[in-house]
This record gives C-alpha cells, sequence and structure tokens, in this order.
C-alpha cells in the first residue's frame, strides 16, 4: 500500500470528524472554524493513516471535511500537521524516507491505534521500507519483535547495558522454583491485584515478612501472573550471594532492559537514552532510574494499552548495601509522578531497619503496606495444611504408601509444627521426599524431633534444620569420625553460604582443594535445604536464605555453627591459591598483541577462565577483607601480586570486569596499612595508579599490560620495576618516560606547542621536527640532545624532512614558504632510505601498525598528531611540544 501511495496522482483524505460549518452561539453569521477539530481529527491518531500522510507528494494529498470543503493539501497544511503529528517538515515536503534513522520513523508512529494490536507493526513496514508476512494473531509484542529483527536491530544498544540473568522471576535457575498452589493465599493475592489494578497514587506495595512465610512464592506467583497478561514490566529478586543480584549494580540495567522487551512501544525511547548517553552505565542510581525507566514510560502517550504495567522485586533486604536499599525505595517511589503511564511496584522484604527507614521517607498515601506475619493463623494453617496434603500426596504416590499415609492427625500435627512457617513445610516436604523408601521413618524422625508445643516460629525452623543436617551423620559412626564429618560439614556448608555468587559442585571442589567426590558424598543427604543439579557445573544453592542465617548464628545451630570469618579466610587463600597456579601471560592463547576483546568468543574465554577461577579473580579481596585477617609484606597477598598483577588484570580484562577489579585494588589499598606493611602498601598504590592509567587498555586490548602499560608506565612505578622482563624482546628500544606518576612527560623537550611533523635523516643519526611555534629542531637520536633550532617561517609549520644527501633541510608551512612544486598547505613529506613512501612501520587510530597488524596501543598522553619510521624506528611527534622515540625488532610479534 505504501508504494501505491507514492505513485498515486491524487490521494483524497475525508475527515469525518471535520466540519467547515460551525456556528458560533454569539454569531449571526456562519464561520469557518475547522482548524481545532482538524486538530484532534482521529485520523491522525490511526496507524495506517501514517503511511497515507507520509507516501504522497506534498500537492498530490488532499484533505476534505465532512462537507466535502477542501481543506487544503499537505503542503499548504504542513505546518499544522507538523505540529499534530511531530514529523519533520522536511519528511512532509517529500525527503526521501531514507534519510531519517529508523528510530525516528518508529517515533512517529507514537501512540497511534490500531484495530488489531500486530497492525501497530505492520503499518510500519513500508514506511520502514522492508517486508514480512504478516501473521494475525501472534501480538503486538511479537510483531514487534519480528519487526526489529528485518530492520537489523541486533539489540546492540540494550546488550551495551550491564544485565543480571538470574534476576527475572522466570530465568532459568528459577524454573523450578514454586508458585501458590491452587485455593491458597487466595484473599492477599486478590488484594495485590486489586491494588495493582487500581487507580490510585498508592505506587508501592510492600509486602513484608519474617523469613520463610512464602514472600518470594508470593512475588513469583503474581510475577507470573502478570507476565501470562503481558503486564509484567519486570522483575528482579535478589538474593544474598548470589553474585549480580547480591547488590544494585545492576538493577536499573536489567529492569531497562527487561521493560525494552516486554513493552515493545517503550523499546525506541530506551534505546534513544542508551544511544544518547553511552556511559549510562557508569553513571548514578538516579540517572540510570531517570533515564532509562522514568523518562521513557512518561513519553507513552495515554492511548497506550494497557494503561498500566508491574514490577516485582523480592527480598530487597538482600540487597548488601544499605544506602542502595533506601536509594532504591527513593526512586521507586518517583512512579507516582507519571500521568500517561503507571508502574506499579509489588516489593518484598524482610521488615529491616533500612527498608523500614526508607518506608519513613515515603507519605503513607504513596505506599500499601502487607505485613504478611500479621495474616491470622488460621488463614496460615489453611494453606500450610494444603501444601502439606498436596506434597506428601506426591510422595505417598510415588512410594506406594498406602491410602491413609499420612493421616489427618499427622498432618494437623505437621500443621502445627510449622508455626506459619511456609519454608518449614517445605524444608519438611523434601527431606520426606529424599528419603525414598525411607520416607514413613524420615515422617517419624521429624514427628519426634519436634517440640510439642507451640513455640516462636524460628524455634521449629532450627529443629527442622538440625533435623536435616543430624540425619546425614551416619549413627554408625565412632565419636571421632563424627567429629571430623561435623567439621566437614561445617567447612562445606559455611563455603557455600559465604560464597559471593553461585558455584557447581566441580567449581567449589577445585576452590576448596577437595575431590569432587567428597563434596558430592557430604551434600549426599541435603537436597532438603541444598538445591543440587544433577548436571554438576551447574551451581549449587540454597533452598531458602533462612538457612544461611541458621548456620551463622551460633544460638540457633548449636554445633553446626559456622564460624563466617574464619570460612572467608579459608575462601580467600583458595581464590589466590587458584590464581597463583592458573593464570598466566596470555591466559587466552591468543598470542596477537593487538587482539581485542571483541574480537574473541566468549566461548573461548569461559573455557580459558573457568567459573571457579572468574569467581577467585572477582572475589578475593573481598573475602580476604571480611574474614578480618591482616596481611603483611612479604606474605601470600604480598607474593601474589609481585608475581601474579599483570596476570590478574589481564584475566579482568578478557572478564569484562576491570572496573570491578580496579574497585578491588582501591578497597584493598584501604584494607592494608601503611605502619604494618610499609612495602605491601607502596606496591598497592602503584598498582592502583598503573591500572588507573591503563584503564581503557585493560578493558579492550588486555595483552597491551605487557607492551603498552609497562612501556609508558613511570620509570620509578614498581610494578614496572618488578615486570619489565614481560616486555616482549621485539621492543627493544623505549622512549624516555617520566620518572614518577603525575609527573610531567619528558621526552625531546623543546617545542613550546603542537609537534606537526617529524622526519629521520637517512642514516637514521638525526632527527628533524616542526611544530606550530614557527621553529625547526634538529635532534641527535642517541641521545635526544638538541643540535640546532631553525626560525624563519611566519606561520605554523606542516611539514619538514631532509633531502636524499641529509645536508639540507625541506620544510612547509602555512606562509607557503615551502618545498619547491607544493604551494598548498600539506602535513608531511617523509622520505625512507631507500627512496620508498611507504614504511613498513607507522601509526593509525591510536594504534603501531606493523604490516596492517596493531602491535602497540599508545595511551592518550601518547597519541600523535605526526609520525615517521626509519628502518625499525618510529618518532612520534605529540602536542605539546614532545617527542617520542621507539626501535622494534623485525620479526613476529606475540605475546609468549
Amino acid at each position: 500500500m505504501f508504494r501505491w501511495y507514492q505513485n498515486a496522482v491524487k490521494c483524497y483524505v475525508y475527515l469525518s470528524d471535520v466540519s467547515t460549518k460551525k456556528r458560533k452561539a454569539s454569531d449571526s453569521f456562519t464561520e469557518c472554524t475547522w482548524e481545532p477539530a482538524f486538530r484532534s481529527s482521529k485520523w491522525f491518531t490511526r496507524g495506517w493513516t501514517l503511511q497515507e500522510l507520509l507516501a504522497p507528494n506534498p500537492d498530490s494529498l488532499e484533505f476534505f471535511s465532512q462537507e466535502r470543503d477542501r481543506l487544503g493539501d499537505k503542503g499548504s497544511l504542513e505546518q499544522q500537521i507538523h505540529e499534530i503529528t511531530g514529523i519533520p517538515l522536511s519528511a512532509l515536503r517529500g525527503t526521501p524516507l531514507s534519510h531519517f534513522n529508523i528510530e525516528d520513523r518508529l517515533i512517529w508512529a507514537g501512540t497511534r491505534q490500531t484495530a488489531r494490536e500486530e497492525d501497530r507493526a505492520y503499518s510500519m513496514l513500508g514506511i520502514c521500507n522492508i517486508y514480512m508476512p504478516l501473521i494475525y494473531g501472534e501480538g503486538e509484542k511479537n510483531a514487534f519483535r519480528r519487526l526489529r529483527k528485518e530492520l537489523g536491530f541486533d539489540n546492540d544498544l540494550l546488550h551495551s547495558l550491564p544485565y543480571a540473568i538470574e534476576a527475572p522471576f522466570n530465568s532459568a535457575n528459577r524454573q523450578d522454583e514454586p508458585i501458590c498452589l491452587p485455593n491458597t493465599r487466595v484473599s492477599l493475592l486478590q488484594e495485590i491485584c486489586d491494588w495493582a489494578n487500581g487507580q490510585d497514587e498508592r505506587c508501592i506495595f510492600w509486602l513484608n515478612g519474617l523469613a520463610g512465610t512464602g514472600k518470594s512464592t508470593i512475588a513469583r506467583t503474581i510475577a507470573k501472573r502478570y507476565c501470562e497478561k503481558d503486564r509484567l514490566g519486570a522483575s528482579f529478586f535478589f538474593s544474598r550471594g548470589g553474585g549480580d543480584v547480591s547488590h544494585a549494580g545492576k538493577f536499573f540495567t536489567s529492569i531497562a532492559v527487561q521493560l525494552a522487551n516486554n513493552m515493545p512501544s517503550l523499546r525506541h525511547y530506551i534505546c534513544d537514552a542508551i544511544s544518547n548517553r553511552k556511559d549510562i552505565a557508569s553513571q548514578s542510581f538516579r540517572d540510570q532510574w531517570s533515564q532509562l525507566i522514568l523518562f521513557p514510560l512518561s513519553k507513552l502517550g495515554s492511548g497506550s494499552s494497557p494503561s498500566s504495567y508491574v514490577l516485582v522485586i523480592d527480598a530487597l533486604d538482600e540487597c548488601d548495601k544499605d544506602e542502595h536499599i533506601r536509594m532504591i525505595l527513593q526512586l521507586l517511589a518517583e512512579a507516582r509522578t507519571l500521568k500517561t503511564a503507571r508502574l506499579r511496584v509489588l516489593l518484598t522484604s524482610r521488615p529491616e531497619i533500612p527498608i523500614r527507614h526508607g518506608f519513613y521517607q515515603i507519605p503513607d498515601t504513596e505506599h500499601q503496606d502487607f505485613v504478611l506475619h500479621n495474616v491470622p493463623l488460621t488463614i496460615i494453617n489453611h494453606d500450610i495444611s494444603l501444601f502439606l496434603e498436596y506434597n506428601l500426596g506426591i510422595i505417598r504416590h510415588e512410594w506406594s504408601l498406602g491410602a491413609d499415609w499420612p493421616g489427618e492427625v499427622v498432618l494437623r500435627h505437621l500443621v502445627l509444627y510449622a508455626c506459619g512457617l511456609f519454608i518449614w513445610a517445605a524444608t519438611t516436604c523434601r527431606f520426606i521426599r529424599e528419603g525414598k523408601q525411607f520416607a514413613r521413618k524420615r515422617l517419624d524422625t521429624i514427628l519426634k524431633g519436634s517440640s510439642g508445643a507451640i513455640t516462636a516460629p524460628e524455634k521449629h525452623l532450627n529443629e527442622i534444620y538440625r533435623t536435616v543436617l543430624e540425619h546425614s551423620i551416619s549413627s554408625e559412626f565412632l565419636d571421632e569420625e563424627k567429629e571430623e564429618v561435623y567439621h566437614m560439614l561445617k567447612h562445606r556448608l559455611g563455603s557455600i553460604v559465604v560464597l559471593l555468587s553461585p558455584l557447581s559442585t566441580s567449581s567449589l571442589s577445585r576452590l576448596l582443594y577437595l575431590p569432587r567426590e567428597d563434596i558430592n558424598r557430604t551434600f549426599e543427604d541435603l537436597h532438603a535445604i541444598l538445591d543440587i543439579p544433577k548436571d554438576p557445573t551447574h551451581p549449587l544453592r540454597l533452598h531458602h536464605p533462612s538457612f544461611r542465617d541458621f548456620l551463622l548464628n551460633k544460638d540457633r545451630c548449636g554445633d553446626f555453627w559456622v564460624d563466617e570469618k574464619e570460612i572467608h579466610q579459608i575462601l580467600a587463600t583458595g581464590c589466590i591459591r587458584l590464581m597463583s597456579q592458573t593464570l598466566k601471560k596470555d591466559i587466552c592463547e591468543i598470542h596477537a598483541p593487538g587482539s581485542q576483546t571483541s574480537q574473541v568468543e566468549s566461548i573461548w574465554i569461559e573455557k580459558c577462565l573457568p567459573p571457579e577461577v572468574q569467581y577467585a579473580c572477582l572475589y578475593w579481596i573481598q573475602h580476604l577483607q571480611r574474614s578480618g585477617s591482616q596481611v603483611h609484606n612479604g606474605e601470600e597477598v604480598h607474593r601474589f601480586l609481585q608475581a601474579h598483577l599483570l596476570h590478574w588484570l589481564e584475566a579482568l580484562g578478557w572478564m569484562g570486569k576491570t572496573t570491578e577489579g580496579i574497585e578491588a585494588i582501591l578497597s584493598l589499598e584501604d584494607y592494608v596499612l601503611v605502619k604494618g606493611s610499609p612495602n605491601l602498601h607502596a606496591f598497592i598504590y602503584d598498582a592502583k595508579r598503573f591500572a588507573l592509567y591503563n584503564r581503557s587498555v585493560i578493558e579492550q586490548v588486555p595483552l597491551q599490560l605487557y607492551c603498552s602499560a609497562l612501556v609508558f608506565a613511570p620509570e620509578n612505578s614498581l610494578v614496572r620495576k618488578k615486570f619489565k622482563g614481560c616486555i616482549p624482546d621485539w621492543i627493544q628500544l623505549k622512549s624516555k618516560i617520566q620518572v614518577h606518576w603525575n609527573a610531567a612527560l619528558q621526552t625531546l623537550e623543546g617545542h613550546n606547542d603542537f609537534v606537526t611533523s617529524v622526519a629521520f635523516s637517512h642514516d637514521g643519526k638525526q632527527l628533524v621536527s616542526g611544530s606550530w611555534d614557527r621553529t625547526i629542531r634538529l635532534w641527535d637520536t642517541a641521545t635526544g640532545a638538541p643540535l640546532q633550532t631553525l626560525e624563519g617561517h611566519t606561520d605554523s609549520i606542516t611539514s619538514v624532512a631532509f633531502l636524499p644527501n641529509d645536508k639540507q633541510l625541506v620544510s612547509g608551512s602555512s606562509d607557503k614558504i615551502t618545498l619547491e612544486g607544493h604551494t598548498n598547505l600539506f602535513n608531511s613529506v617523509p622520505f625512507s632510505h631507500d627512496g620508498k613512501l611507504l614504511p613498513l612501520l607507522r601509526v593509525s587510530n591510536h594504534w603501531v601498525v606493523e604490516d596492517n597488524t596493531n602491535i602497540l596501543w599508545l595511551p592518550p598522553d601518547y597519541r600523535e598528531t605526526c609520525s615517521v619510521t626509519w628502518n625499525r624506528s618510529l618518532v612520534i611527534g605529540h602536542s605539546f611540544g614532545r617527542i617520542s622515540f621507539f626501535c622494534f625488532e623485525k620479526g613476529a610479534k606475540l605475546v609468549v
């Protein structure tokens, strides 16, 4: 249809809602007052009419009123149409649509409505000059997804945002986590849905409750319901020790990515925000919230459907920093300011102090609270009874335990023992089920071990956890053997609950230096409290964070108590030992010094840097700090840094975690005492300066750590001194560089303005340079000593060179006093000793290049304004009058 409109001689638009005959009550005559009606005509809000507006030539599209009076054509009405639609005048005047980017064209569609939801996407096909089959029934979301795929949008912008893959409620690692059973939590779920569908200003629903009361299950249930209705904007399930979901670092960017994927009409606004601020992921949380979420939502028109979306945030109390929790609450409350689109935030947490204080800052009229542990016990017991009946029924069927098992009396006892905690009921069912043919015996163990009287919920939870742990230790062991098993159990379980990101049994065995079979045996009877996948490469997880609280509290778990600081020390030692044995120069076996991280497949990086090694690289310093132990000169940490600092930074570069590495160095610097360990502290300080200065090198071209980063480090840098042997042999002569960090660079000093041209003599013994300071300087290449300064030009010098006899110089300048035969300004006239104009070495895009191969990256302070080569030598001129001199060995350039 779009091409048909383009080729049409005339197109007529009949506006049935625009009249040219409207009588004003105060007038006795008829006056044409059609323009307000024209501006509000529904024709401009329909999806398909956009191509009718854009395709025809300006004078071939004419508008008529309901009386069939001609109102004008697209050309004469262009200003009004521009103001109504926001379409640029140039597009209305016939400028080819190919001159406008795709995102702009999608924005023109704005909030236009169509009878069929898929037509919002299909109506853009001609405007975007693409073809794809129409599949009515696929829904708007899928139609837009196919449209953007056809347009070649490969999600590069969204992929540039840091994303926590385990955050959504339906991520792969959460696929086995339960939702509420039918006929349970009925009134509460209805209350949340009524709030989510409501129209008031209470944009946050805070569901708070004690550990084990079922908050996460309710959150998953709501997320699933609204996902099925295409009204789930995003979900983020925090988890202490869960890596990316244990902190707020990727919270807002992950929400933005999900919103873009779940709300097609919002996608281009979020992409625009990323495009406009490429560094948005490194900006403040407030900027991320405003630019990536709040502002795009505010751009949605009032006609958007549905009118509200739900955001589900679970276990906010498990976010690692109190100040981040308060900031998240403060920013989420701003969702109330949205007018044309509403965001309803379901938030669950324990009633911890940071969250309570955060809500104190939000007016009561802007949030609704529900205290889960205040629900009448009769209602909770009813739901727990249904839960137990359902799960024990599955066990009864699996092991043919008889129709009367476990019986109504036992069921009532179990409900009482649960004391309102769903996690108790869930743990009990898992414990019984894992007993398989001994399921009856395990049920009896629970009934005998639980207190007869109704006590605090936490006490019952302690009892079921202790029952599970004690059952994993054979009663046939001798006392000494039991002690050893206790120690192993505490050590290995403690490692799992203290880990800062989940690991598999395979990775954990390498980190703890234990056979995988030993770890498997230890956890064999602990499926009731651990989610142990069949694949040993998949991470282990706790079924519930309350088990972590139990193990780390001596008063609650007794003999099973885990000393958190001791475990952190064990993990820190394991990380350092693993890195020392694994990390090496060019760990990914790339060899080429110019290889960029973007050129290496992630699957290869993961093979060379398996999960346990990446974990060690990311978290060894955090474990060290949390252990509370002091580090000293010459000890393990000092030895590791002096041997493997560059290897560690290289690994972080390949992992895309340079920022995290620098943050770790900064925290280590604060942790190590200057007085107690002056040598170690000095080395860490120098490592900080080294890493900060070479941040872009580490991020983009990690192997340049052994080339550019060392070559350009100050002479007195401790890192340079320690690792100078890592500089490849093919870099034979290095430029003179600064002595200390922060000192001005001192190399062939003399010019006081931009160095615009440099050239070697044909024997390589002398160097000539020209500058904007209107002088020509002659240098001794062996010593860097200035030999002569030539003056005479009245304007900036743009080119210098030696004549073949090396006894005369020629120069070019903006004053046109130049080399014979040249009358225009030019930038360089380099000669090589054999008369060829193309040297083997050159500088291009901030790289030293040899035969089209990048070999040495130039940091910002060494960027060239001009360069010249002679034989295997390279001279680079810089701004502010500096000149750098290099010499490279002939042959293959590899990092080995």
